[in-house]
């Protein structure tokens, strides 16, 4: 039991639920002891150090304090997504970029076109900004029933969101400024510039720093939650080095060979210093933000006392309709209107996987803007009952956006499933200009593979493979791609080498596999042999070296590994017969029959879901090389 309940706490559903308690037990705490409620979150405390002395209450420490752990998260998050991850390559991150702007504006323009004329017209940052722990926890529950593609261009879209509220927070929802105090900020900034720049891998040293931080801000006029922000862009964040990489395995062997403590140390060392400060940060933030902070700060700031006279007057305020209509009618418009729009204009392009149904599910459950909505009701609104209307709506709002999301993604997931082929097929034809195609394009068969080195394979699969190959004497074609290495196999990066290599010479992709291979045969590929076995087949080392140090190739790998997610492929290798998922036995005569029923039920090669996008492309391979596909583990 106790492991069940760890286990559920890795998820990424744990933070959604820890969260949804917090807010039930707020509600609970807050009607049915009103001022017990109150005293503890009203409460003051603080500190004095030298002549300034620095007090708050328990729920401004936990807003304007703790809340920048919140903040400094999302920051990391955000920076890594533009450096490395979603929002590097426009072709990817265009309509998840359309989508969110527009899920920023819209929900705010209905808001003041609906608040016009009251005091709280200039609160419309309540209802720009999605609750991303609790969507994710909702797509998370749904697992393989809706695409893996939708959760990535949820987050993509919620990254671009962040950054709009955190913008909204520090240009809209500031006090008065103290120049001296956000000078000194200033100074502390360029501080930790100098020490990231000098390569300090330590993160206490970044932590002092940053609580120093907080205070200049804080004492400055600025919300203090920004110095999280500050801090969040400051930090680097690179993929892994390799010759740091390279460095920390010698001394790993090292404390192998002769175990002691202060070996020991330094291979600790030597492994951290490879590794971003910004991923260390968010490895160790990540549970504590969402089964701690974000939770606590949701107690303390959803406690609305609901009695007939409160909600009473909520839903007689054009305040409570502002937010209810911005959060469920804005966010929805606004994403899946511009995203549906960029497309048709081709602005950017969405997965195979996807469809309006998806985008629109997904839409709906942005319209949950719990966390960051309560933030800003504490900085846009003064009066006590006005700040009440304003959270009554939140929690409303974010409730129907909830209900309509799960509802819609239920008959999404349902609709998906009765209109599903019999048997899985490819996400993806086979595309020449991308695709790794061993013989002629136009033959007649394919067998398309999901591998990756180092898997739980039948060392006979490279044979039998071999003898489907040779039966059909060129009438068939061999398509290899990429999928998540299991936890006991090669490095990920083998994938991105191999891509790296192909795209200095796309012949040199089968070559490195066969390579490869040998090599896993004998001992355990590391990122040394990769560098190694390209060098061997006649690549250009430095652009290899160049390329992974970049990760030049992490998108075309990714995309691979998303089409194996959404497939419900966990492990390889998965063949794929003419476009179907073979589930048979593996040995040649029964790949071979299913072969020919396959292309006997589908003759027209175009109505496969393997067909070929285009012929025009250079074969880089054929059934009679001398380089064989090579084994697929």
């Amino acid at each position: 039991m106790l492991s069940g309940i760890r286990e559920f706490f890795r998820t990424e559903s744990a933070g959604a639920v820890v969260l949804l308690a917090a807010t039930v037990i707020a509600l609970l705490w807050a009607n049915l002891s009103p001022e017990s409620y109150n005293t503890v979150i009203k409460t003051e405390f603080g500190f004095t150090f030298g002549g300034s002395e620095l007090e708050m209450s328990f729920q401004h420490w936990i807003n304007d304090a703790v809340m920048m752990a919140f903040f400094f998260l999302v920051t990391l998050e955000v920076k890594k997504d533009v450096v490395l991850g979603e929002l590097r390559s426009w072709k990817r991150a265009a309509l998840p970029i359309v989508g969110a702007v527009a899920g920023l504006i819209v929900p705010a323009l209905i808001f003041v076109a609906i608040t016009r004329g009251t005091p709280e017209v200039g609160a419309w940052g309540v209802v720009i900004s999605t609750d991303t722990a609790f969507v994710v926890g909702i797509l998370a529950a749904f697992g393989s029933r809706i695409p893996a593609q939708l959760r990535v261009f949820i987050l993509a879209l919620a990254v671009v969101d962040d950054i709009g509220a955190l913008g909204v927070i520090a240009f809209f929802y500031t006090e008065d400024i103290d120049l001296v105090w956000l000078g000194i900020a200033a100074i502390l900034a360029g501080v930790t510039w100098f020490v990231q720049r000098m390569q300090a891998w330590r993160g206490l040293v970044y932590a002092v720093l940053g609580v120093l931080l907080w205070f200049a801000v804080l004492q400055s006029g600025v919300h203090a939650t920004i110095a999280g922000v500050i801090l969040g862009l400051l930090l680097p964040v690179f993929p892994p080095r390799h010759q740091l990489v390279d460095e920390a395995e010698d001394l790993t062997q090292s404390f192998r060979r002769s175990p002691n403590a202060e070996r020991g140390m330094s291979a600790a060392e030597g492994i951290l210093k490879s590794v971003s400060i910004n991923d260390r940060f968010q490895l160790s933030l990540r549970r504590v933000v969402s089964l701690v902070i974000v939770p606590i700060f949701a107690l303390v700031n959803a406690g609305v006392l609901i009695t007939s006279e409160s909600l009473s007057h909520a839903f007689n305020s054009a305040l409570t309709w502002g937010v209810i209509a911005g959060l469920v009618v804005g966010k929805f418009v606004g994403i899946f209107g511009a995203t549906m729009l960029g497309r048709r204009l081709h602005i950017g392009e969405l997965s195979e996987a996807l469809r309006a149904r998806h985008i629109a599910s997904g839409a709906l459950l942005t319209g949950i803007g719990f966390t960051i909505s309560l933030f800003i009701v504490d900085l846009a609104i003064t009066d006590e009952v006005a700040q009440s209307d304003a959270r009554i709506g939140i929690l409303t709002g974010s409730a129907l956006a909830a209900l309509l999301g799960v509802v819609s993604l239920q008959l999404t997931a349902r609709y998906d499933r009765k209109h599903a082929p019999a048997r899985v097929q490819l996400n993806r034809p086979i595309d020449p200009a991308r695709d790794h195609i061993f013989g002629p394009p136009e033959a007649a068969n394919s067998l398309t593979v999901y591998g990756s080195f180092g898997g739980l394979d039948d060392a006979n699969t490279e044979e039998i493979l071999d003898q489907v190959i040779d039966h059909y004497e060129g009438d068939i074609n061999f398509v290899f791609r990429h999928i998540r290495p299991t936890a006991d196999g090669a490095p990920e990066e083998t994938a991105e080498a191999l891509e790296a290599v192909s795209a200095q010479q796309r012949k040199l992709f089968w070559s490195m596999r066969h390579e490869l291979n040998e090599i896993s045969e004998e001992r355990s590929l590391d990122n040394r042999e990769l560098l190694r076995a390209s060098v061997n087949v006649g690549a250009n080392l430095s652009r290899v070296e160049d390329d992974l140090r970049r990760d030049v190739h992490v998108g075309r790998v990714d995309e691979d590994y998303l089409d194996a997610e959404n497939m419900g492929l966990r492990s390889g290798p998965v063949l794929f017969v003419n476009g179907l998922l073979y589930d048979g036995d593996m040995e040649p005569n029964a790949i071979i029959a299913d072969l020919d029923a396959t292309r006997a039920e589908q003759p027209d090669p175009m109505t496969r879901p393997d067909h070929i996008l285009t012929s025009d492309c250079a074969v880089q391979g054929s059934p009679t090389s001398h380089v064989r596909a090579g084994r697929l583990a």
